[in-house]
């Protein structure tokens, strides 16, 4: 679809000298100003259609079937995580309440006027990294 419509943008590229010369005729513009603007839509339309293709995926790069996105353990809390939840990692900080708190959490804590967030520094703790803290020593 999107080559489709850049070889449509092409043709009416093509099409608009032959309207602007000296002896140039008034519908060729018409025509090439509408070819192009058809194979532009194609491209946008063709992008579109891409990236809903791309988000209903529900697989991630690695082939496991959670999403990117989603904890591995939902009903688990993290530890280190948000403070409100506990079941994310936290990314931002709120200076005012001295929270740590997960994008779900900001959402619904979120006041421009009184509250002052910046990027969190907390990570969350998991055994593994301890083990290995533990075993370099």
């Amino acid at each position: 679809m999107i080559a489709l419509g850049a070889l449509g943008g092409f043709a009416g590229l093509c099409v608009l000298p032959a309207a602007l010369g000296e002896q140039g005729e008034g519908n060729l513009l018409s025509v090439g100003l509408c070819l192009f603007s058809l194979g532009a839509l194609a491209v946008a339309t063709g992008i579109y259609l891409k990236a809903q293709v791309l988000q209903s995926s529900p697989q991630s790069k690695t082939g496991s079937g959670a999403p990117q996105g989603a904890p591995a353990n939902p009903g688990r809390k993290v530890r280190g995580g948000c403070e409100l939840c506990g079941t994310e990692a936290p990314v931002v900080q709120c200076k005012v309440h001295q929270l740590h708190l997960c994008g779900t959490c900001l959402a619904a804590h979120y006041d421009s006027r009184s509250c002052a967030y910046v990027p969190t520094t907390r990570r969350p703790v998991n055994k593994a990294s301890k083990g290995m803290a533990a075993k370099a020593r």
